[in-house]
């Protein structure tokens, strides 16, 4: 399994919705060799580094293949309109799973989770169900965790080196946490899965102890933003 980067992007922190948070999410194409770190493309920003970012989440990859699709549901966006570092076609969440690790460049890159999507979408959208829509459709892309530094540039080639895990599809834990999140059997497989990353397999975990599904309204619409159309 393989897959051209088409492009890469950084974003700069900028104002974002009516409370004008600092957000990195409008990023720009960067051209020639960018150096991957362990925290993601060099000179790519978030404004939220406690639920962005980090080593489990250095570069979200988004699938050029959606786009599509939201334009035939009346919703228009040009790449990298979901804030994602890498776009490609042909890899998408039904055929990539947790684990599976990808050689970009001289970088080694391995998938950690699905994107969690947040109110931020809404507020760049300029839609109140935009962090809905994208969970219920299943299309959030993931992101990698870097396993090797290394330089890499658009035109690339992702390559698959390693699949652990062939049983998890990501679709499949997209699935468990917001369609059928109840099944406990799954879930507790889930939070045991060592190439998952620990706040996915802790949520598991507190769903099984809980017996019940959290509360997701914080996170898909802030109360504290004015509403959209």
């Amino acid at each position: 399994m393989s897959a051209t980067v088409e492009n890469l992007f950084v974003g700069s922190l900028a104002p974002l919705g009516p409370r004008q948070v600092a957000s990195g999410i409008d990023k720009k194409p960067v051209q020639g060799y960018q150096r991957i770190t362990k925290v993601g493309l060099a000179n790519d920003q978030q404004g939220d580094t406690r639920h962005h970012g980090g080593p489990e989440k250095a570069l979200h990859h988004y699938p050029a293949d959606h786009y599509a699709a939201w334009a035939s549901e009346g919703i228009v966006a040009d790449v990298p309109g979901f804030g994602e570092n890498i776009t490609s076609s042909g890899l998408r969440e039904e055929n990539i799973c947790i684990g599976d690790v990808f050689r970009l460049g001289t970088a080694l890159l391995q998938i950690s989770q699905g994107r969690q999507p947040c109110w931020r979408l809404n507020a760049h959208f300029e839609r109140s169900d935009m962090a809905f829509r994208v969970q219920k459709t299943g299309r959030t892309g993931w992101y990698y965790r870097v396993l090797e530094e290394g330089v890499a540039q658009a035109g690339d080639t992702l390559i698959l080196q390693e699949r652990p895990q062939p049983d998890w599809v990501l679709a499949r834990i997209i699935d468990l946490f917001y369609t059928r999140t109840l099944d406990f059997e799954a879930l507790e497989k889930l939070s045991q899965l060592p190439e998952l990353a620990l706040s996915w397999r802790e949520l598991a975990a507190r769903r099984i102890a809980s017996r019940k599904v959290e509360d997701w309204s914080t996170r898909l619409q802030d109360a504290a933003i004015a509403p959209y159309r």
